[in-house]
C-alpha cells in the first residue's frame, strides 16, 4: 500500500497560526520534507519544529544555486525543472514504500507555494491532500490592523516580477492590492506604485507575524534592506477614507472641470489620433469599459476607473461627478465615441441634470467601419448607412424597419453588433430582409478584430453569408447594387 502526500500550509510564520490539522499531520508523518538552501537551514522547518518528533525521516530538498546553473543547457529554468524532477523521485520512493510524506510549505501550498510543483508530478500516482494555510497577504492585513477589502471592493494579488508598466496598469485598475515577491524587484514595484498614483497609500510589510516583523510606509523603505519575505499592501480605500480626518470644505470653483470623450480607434496605438493621445495624456482620470481603459498608456498619478460593458449610464455619471470637483476626465470608447458609444451616454446624463457646470467635449476616433473598409478597398465609397443589430436598447421591429428602408434605398450598410451569445437569430433575419432588395451575389465583408491579434477579413456574398461564423467582435459591410468585388478588392463607385 502506498503512502499519502500531504502539502501542508504552515501559515505566515507564527507557529501558533498553523491549523490544528497541519500540526497533527506533521506530528504523525513518517517523512517530513522541506525546501532549503545549500546551507541546510529552512524557514518552513523552523515554523514546524514545535510539532516534529524523534524518529521522523527528514528530506531536505536543496535548491540549486543560481550561479551554479550557468552551464546548464536550459539555464536556471532548466536547472530548476531538473531539481523538481529529482525531488519528486525522492518523495516517490518514500510513498512507494508506504510512508506518508508531509511537504512543508510557508503560507498556503497553492498560493505561490513550491508544493504545487510536487503536486503536479505526483498527484496522478499517489493520493495527495492539500492542507491550506493562512497566507502572507492575510497576515500582513492583520498586523497592519486594516481590512484588505470590504463590500464591493476588488483585491488584486500581483507578483512583483511583472514588468513595471504592467504592474502599474493593474494597480491603477484595482481598489486594493498586494504585491508579493519583493526583494530584488522592490525598485520596479516602487516605480509601478508611483506611476499608478498609489505610492503614498502603499504599506511595506516584512515578515508579518514573525518576531522581527517590520511595517513602514512603502515610500520610505531603503531598497537595500528588503528581503524576499516582504510585500506591498494597498488596503481597503473605503476604510482609509473613513479613518482620515474630515477634509476642509473645498472652495467652490467658478465652474466644474471637464469631461473629454475620447475615441481610441478600433485596436492598437497606431489607430489613435494625435489629438486623442494628447487628451489622454492631460487627463487626471480615465473612465471606461475595462478592456478599453487597459489600452490607455499609464501615466504617473493618473487614476483609472474601469467598469463592465453594460453600465454606460453609471460610467457617464461617475465621470461627470469627478469633473464636478474640478477634475479633467477622459471617458474612453473604442472606435469613435459618437458611434454607438459613450458620447451619447455622457450627453444624455448631462441632459438629465448631472454634472452642472462641467464642460463636455468629444474627440473623434477611427471607426470600426472605416477600419474594416480600408482592409478590402473602398466599399463605403458612396452613400452608406450604419446600423446596430443589437436589440438591447431598441426593439427588433425598429431594426427590421430600418433594414428594409436601407435596402430599398440601395445603400451600403455597415452592421455593428451583428451577434452575441444571447443574440443568435438577428443576423439571419437581417440577411433575409436585405435579400428582398439585393441580389444574392451582393458582396459582403465580414471583418473580425480589425487591427487586433485575431484579425480576420473575409469576403463573401449575401446569399452565402453564414450567420454561425459571425460573433460580437465582427463588423459586416453589405454592398449596394453597385458595389463590386474583384480579386479580393471591394469598392463602391462614386458615380451612380
Amino acid at each position: 500500500m502506498t503512502g499519502t502526500l500531504y502539502g501542508v500550509g504552515l501559515g505566515p510564520g507564527d507557529p501558533e497560526l498553523m491549523t490544528v490539522k497541519a500540526a497533527r499531520l506533521i506530528s504523525e508523518a513518517s517523512v517530513i520534507a522541506y525546501h532549503c538552501a545549500r546551507h541546510g537551514r529552512s524557514i518552513a522547518r523552523s515554523v514546524a519544529e514545535p510539532y516534529l518528533r524523534e524518529g521522523q525521516i527528514e528530506e531536505k530538498l536543496v535548491y540549486p544555486v543560481t550561479t551554479e546553473t550557468t552551464d546548464h543547457p536550459g539555464g536556471y529554468e532548466g536547472a530548476i525543472a531538473d531539481f523538481y524532477e529529482l525531488s519528486a523521485k525522492r518523495l516517490a520512493e518514500h510513498l512507494d514504500a508506504g510512508r506518508d510524506v508531509v511537504l512543508l510549505c510557508e503560507g498556503d501550498p497553492f498560493f505561490y507555494g513550491s508544493y504545487m510543483y510536487m503536486h503536479e508530478r505526483l498527484s496522478g500516482r499517489f493520493e495527495a491532500v492539500v492542507v491550506p494555510g493562512v497566507t502572507s497577504v492575510s497576515a500582513a492585513s492583520s498586523v497592519l490592523g486594516r481590512p484588505l477589502v470590504q463590500r464591493d471592493e476588488v483585491l488584486t494579488v500581483l507578483p512583483g516580477t511583472l514588468p513595471a508598466p504592467e504592474l502599474a496598469r493593474r494597480l491603477a485598475d484595482t481598489d486594493a492590492a498586494a504585491v508579493l515577491k519583493l526583494g530584488r524587484t522592490f525598485g520596479s514595484v516602487r516605480e509601478a506604485l508611483a506611476e499608478a498614483g498609489k505610492l503614498d497609500d502603499a504599506v511595506y510589510v516584512e515578515r508579518a507575524t514573525w518576531g522581527q516583523q517590520r511595517i513602514e510606509p512603502f515610500a520610505s523603505v531603503d531598497p537595500s534592506t528588503v528581503p524576499y519575505f516582504s510585500l506591498a499592501l494597498l488596503p481597503s480605500p473605503a476604510y482609509a477614507s473613513r479613518q482620515a480626518p474630515p477634509a476642509e470644505p473645498a472652495a467652490a470653483a467658478s465652474d466644474g472641470g471637464e469631461v473629454v470623450v475620447v475615441g481610441l480607434g478600433p485596436a492598437g496605438p497606431e489607430w489613435l489620433t494625435p489629438e486623442a493621445s494628447a487628451e489622454l495624456e492631460a487627463a487626471e482620470h480615465v473612465v471606461g469599459y475595462g478592456p478599453y481603459v487597459a489600452r490607455v498608456p499609464q501615466k504617473a498619478g493618473q487614476q483609472r476607473h474601469a467598469s463592465g460593458n453594460r453600465v454606460e449610464a453609471d460610467r457617464a455619471r461617475e465621470a461627470l461627478a469627478l469633473a464636478s470637483g474640478g477634475a479633467r476626465v477622459a471617458v474612453v470608447s473604442s472606435g469613435d465615441p459618437g458611434v454607438f458609444a459613450m458620447a451619447s451616454a455622457v450627453l444624455e446624463q448631462v441632459s438629465a441634470g448631472h454634472g452642472a457646470g462641467v464642460r463636455v467635449r468629444i474627440v473623434p476616433g477611427v471607426t470600426a467601419a472605416q477600419a474594416a473598409a480600408s482592409r478590402v478597398g473602398a466599399p463605403l465609397g458612396h452613400d452608406y448607412c450604419v446600423l446596430s443589430l443589437s436589440d438591447r436598447l431598441k426593439p427588433w421591429e425598429i431594426i427590421e424597419k430600418r433594414l428594409d428602408a436601407a435596402g430599398a434605398a440601395d445603400l451600403v450598410l455597415a452592421l455593428y453588433n451583428p451577434a452575441s451569445r444571447s443574440r443568435t437569430t438577428q443576423l439571419a433575419d437581417a440577411r433575409d430582409v436585405l435579400l428582398r432588395h439585393r441580389a444574392p451575389e451582393t458582396p459582403v465583408v465580414v471583418a473580425r478584430d480589425v487591427g487586433g491579434p485575431e484579425e480576420d477579413i473575409r469576403i463573401t456574398t449575401l446569399g452565402d453569408l453564414d450567420p454561425s461564423t459571425v460573433d460580437m467582435r465582427c463588423l459586416l459591410i453589405v454592398g449596394s447594387s453597385r458595389t463590386r468585388a474583384e480579386n479580393g478588392v471591394v469598392w463602391t463607385p462614386r458615380s451612380y
